[in-house]
């Protein structure tokens, strides 16, 4: 099933899809270098939105508000609302070293809390951030862009202010913020490179809801690396789109940011039996990397978790929190 549907990416794309061994599944980083526990750590590794080399955030310096390996909630006031965020530091964490910041966006329904327990990214070698979605059409907390988000909340302007706060009271690199997230979560990533590609260096939704209601065009200042990770069985993002509800197919949405990023049309694609395919398109503007992993008959769920993520079938072959940290360049839990 995911070969043809890669191969109907392949004609959106004029990609040709050809899947190789298994056995050579090392996992590209956003430009393309292989990643793990000794990816580089500073402010040119990759994926790195632009910014001064060396940069470091205003809290470098500071005693950190919380130790080391645990997460901690805090309010962060935006546009009139205090919002929730939970925010883990990881076990290496320094205040004299700049430290690469993840953003987590939940799905409709859900909450940070949970979605730092199913997807185990608080085991990334980053500062991991889960915000909290305003409650929106019944009542279920929700994402910008959704016809069921919450009216007159921005959350792109949020997003902004959380990475302020992170910065003022942490050491972090700001040439090494991230964005993951599921479902309506993983589809706001997506505004974020288009409206905040001076600031988001790359993104990695799973399972994502692409809805743009009352978004302008995407037109990013850079071409930012972009992952996409979907279930070809999933009943409530369906893998082939859904026209009724606005929802595009998901190979012409990744073909979409092969295009944007100006990548070549033709992906490298490697089959991870029995269920997986990643294809990786190469040759980008400014070493981009946009790559599509899709999961055979795989549910409206996060690959590899070991607590419910969603219904539909949970595949074990990779985890998904493995791809988006070797995505990220960052390594992490494998």
């Amino acid at each position: 099933m995911a070969a043809a549907c890669l191969a109907a990416a392949a004609l959106t794309t004029g990609a040709a899809v050809a899947p190789t061994p298994s056995d050579a599944a090392v996992v590209p980083t956003a430009s393309g270098s292989p990643a793990g526990p000794g990816a580089p750590d500073g402010p040119t590794a990759p994926g790195a939105a632009p910014g001064p080399p060396g940069a470091r955030s205003p809290g470098c310096g500071l005693t950190p508000p919380q130790a080391p390996g645990t997460t901690a909630v805090r309010t962060v006031d935006s546009g009139g609302l205090a919002r929730t965020v939970r925010v883990h530091l990881p076990e290496g964490y320094r205040p004299d070293r700049p430290t690469p910041v993840v953003l987590v966006f939940h799905g409709r329904g859900n909450d940070g809390a949970t979605t730092e327990d199913f997807s185990g990214l608080s085991g990334l070698p980053a500062v991991v951030a889960y915000p909290d979605g305003v409650p929106g059409g019944e009542g279920k907390r929700s994402w910008q862009g959704a016809p069921y988000s919450a009216p007159g909340v921005d959350d792109v302007a949020f997003t902004g202010d959380l990475l302020d706060d992170l910065e003022a009271g942490l050491c972090v690199d700001p040439g090494r913020v991230f964005a993951t997230g599921k479902s309506n979560g993983g589809g706001f990533t997506e505004i974020l490179a288009c409206r905040m590609s001076d600031r988001i260096a790359a993104i990695a939704p799973v399972a994502g809801a692409y809805y743009r209601d009352g978004e302008p065009p995407c037109r990013p200042g850079r071409p930012v690396p972009a992952l996409f990770v979907h279930g070809t069985g999933d009943a409530t993002i369906p893998y082939t789109g859904d026209a009724g509800r606005g929802l595009p197919a998901i190979p012409a949405k990744v073909a979409e940011w092969v295009a944007r990023d100006g990548c070549r049309a033709r992906p490298q694609t490697h089959r991870i039996e029995p269920d997986v395919t990643i294809s990786t398109w190469r040759g980008c503007r400014d070493g981009a990397r946009v790559q599509h992993v899709a999961v055979d008959g795989g549910g409206h769920t996060w690959p590899g978790a070991t607590a419910y993520s969603g219904g539909g079938v949970t595949t074990q072959t990779v985890r998904a929190t493995a791809l988006v940290g070797d995505f990220f360049g960052l390594g992490g839990p494998r």
